[in-house]
């Protein structure tokens, strides 16, 4: 009788737990030293808790390498982690410190199928030149200086898929996270001999429209991120059920348009625990405009799983004035966003006064 006790109020505890709305922030290793050490680790995780933050999304996966020792790494191209880190384990460590706090830690798998940032020479251009996206031109698909794998390539799914259930299986985090890149190919892809062939199969068409844009086209390539994005859902259920499957992808309909994430339909068909819209704007009326385009496209009903991405600080560049940041987690309550994650951590240790009252 006691064991089923214990075991109901785990369940409840762990409903509980799960309802929480998320007040979060991204943790990254670029234009910031908070993964560099312990010390430094539990310096942000401090800072956190100071200001009412209950989820961590720290970046894991980074420019083709890992932030954690991984053999999936190491069984593609021969190393472990980035070498930055020494022999420090920047995920575990995270997750000692989060959760002596009481603050969740999420996986976040920033590049996705990006592998290289504005240099395409990298050790996977040359291990699997048969991954690569092509655009149109049948040039190496690149948007925004980012080099993109095409996603739908099963060899580049599996990798990413072993990456994120790695995490799953071998450390207690409470979620993983995709985010623009994840499921994601610029849409402007499409055009490598792989996909050519798939689209045939399945279409029954001998060639994709030149079009890169063209609606049923736009659409199919969606439809197959899509059909990844649920099989990775099922992937990390499958090893532990109560881990959180969160994707932050673009706003919508322009993540469709650019990205090919349909992410509505994610929702929808039940692969999103939890969606967490990039509402970046630099100023206020300029996001409480795109704050109702997301209530509209949100059903009622899932309303409660979808927490708005806030664009606090970049690099060294911009960073949100206090006033206006609270004036937009206020617009977020009046249209019925229970909580929010900010872009990104650097933003926190500078305020001077609480986030949250």
């Amino acid at each position: 009788m006691r064991s089923i006790f214990i075991g109901l109020a785990l369940l409840v505890f762990g409903a509980a737990q799960a309802q929480e709305p998320i007040r979060g922030v991204w943790i990254t290793n670029v234009a910031s030293q908070a993964l560099k050490s312990e010390e430094q680790i539990q310096r942000a995780v401090d800072n956190c808790k100071k200001y009412g933050i209950n989820t961590i999304f720290m970046v894991v996966w980074n420019a083709g390498k890992t932030m954690y020792p991984s053999a999936v790494l190491e069984k593609y191209i021969g190393i472990k982690q980035d070498p930055v880190y020494g022999t420090l384990d920047p995920l575990k460590v995270m997750i000692e410190k989060a959760h002596a706090s009481n603050i969740r830690v999420y996986a976040w798998f920033e590049y996705g199928f990006a592998y290289a940032y504005q240099d395409s020479s990298t050790v996977w251009l040359q291990k699997y030149p048969h991954w690569v996206g092509r655009n149109a031109s049948g040039n190496l698909l690149q948007k925004n200086k980012f080099y993109w794998w095409n996603s739908m390539h099963p060899e580049v799914q599996q990798l990413l898929t072993e990456l994120v259930t790695e995490v799953v299986r071998n450390y207690k985090v409470d979620g993983v996270q995709g985010d623009d890149r994840l499921p994601a190919m610029p849409a402007e892809g499409g055009y490598d001999s792989f996909t050519r062939k798939l689209y045939k199969k399945s279409t029954g068409k001998k060639q994709p429209p030149q079009q890169f844009d063209e609606p049923d086209w736009l659409q199919w390539k969606a439809d197959q991120l899509s059909s990844y994005g649920k099989k990775l859902y099922a992937a990390v259920k499958a090893i532990r059920p109560e881990c959180q499957v969160s994707w932050a992808p673009s706003i919508y309909p322009w993540s469709k348009e650019n990205y090919l994430q349909d992410w509505p339909k994610w929702l929808k068909e039940g692969y999103a625990d939890n969606v967490i819209p990039q509402l970046y704007r630099y100023n206020v009326a300029a996001y409480e405009k795109i704050l109702k385009e997301l209530k509209e496209q949100v059903p009622e009903n899932m309303q409660h799983r979808v927490f708005p991405g806030v664009l606090t600080s970049l690099g060294g560049g911009y960073r949100v004035k206090e006033d206006m940041l609270k004036e937009m987690i206020q617009l977020n309550r009046r249209y019925g966003f229970q909580g929010e994650t900010f872009f990104y951590y650097e933003t926190l240790p500078s305020l001077i006064n609480p986030i949250y009252e």
